[in-house]
């Protein structure tokens, strides 16, 4: 049986197709000569663009107030903490102001939310202003900004109006209270025998 197995092998060895190929040459071609081009640089003119022309905007309608100018400002922050500013318009319109630090009663809270009273240091601001209506008036505006609050002062501001009257007074009654009449009694008890009066 080996040897069969073994005939049946090379028999189909033998009848498989030869894969073997000769080796390929590639054929030898020399190799083609050009000359090189030869081009003209070409000659481009500068391109010349115009400058576009654009109307000039018309503030008239978007900015009313466009002929006012800054005449003078100054600003000054110093390093303890103060600070002061101003400026002022050529309508007229000028504005100072001035801050300041100061030691203020604050509330201070621990990590366990505990409140504790103490000094902190707050800002204190203090300013003007003063400006024309276009109608013609003139208003100037003080204020003064501190623990006490924001404490502003003006011709122009509302004031609440101040009632003189006199608080009503409940009226007099002349005549007297009843008195309930004394009557007998007996007194009852250790140490007490017979009627009495009061």
């Amino acid at each position: 049986m080996k040897l069969f197995v073994i005939a049946a092998v090379l028999a189909v060895a033998a009848a498989a197709p030869s894969s073997y190929k000769p080796e390929y040459k590639a054929p030898a071609y020399a190799a083609p000569s050009y000359s090189a081009p030869s081009y003209s640089s070409p000659a481009y003119a500068a391109p010349s663009y115009s400058a576009p022309a654009y109307a000039a905007p018309a503030y008239a309608k978007d900015n009313k107030y466009a002929g006012i100018t800054v005449t003078s400002q100054s600003d000054e922050r110093n390093l303890d903490g103060s600070s002061q500013w101003s400026y002022a318009q050529s309508d007229y319109t000028t504005r100072e102001e001035s801050q300041v630090q100061k030691k203020m009663q604050g509330v201070a809270y621990d990590s366990y939310g505990k409140a504790t009273y103490e000094d902190v240091m707050g800002n204190t601001n203090k300013g003007s202003s003063y400006w024309v209506s276009p109608e013609g008036e003139k208003f100037t505006l003080t204020w003064v900004a501190d623990e006490q609050g924001f404490k502003p002062k003006g011709d122009h501001l509302p004031v609440a109006p101040v009632h003189v009257y006199e608080l009503p007074v409940a009226p007099v009654h002349e005549y007297e209270l009843p008195v309930a009449p004394a009557l007998p009694y007996k007194r009852t008890g250790l140490g007490y025998s017979g009627t009495s009066y009061y």
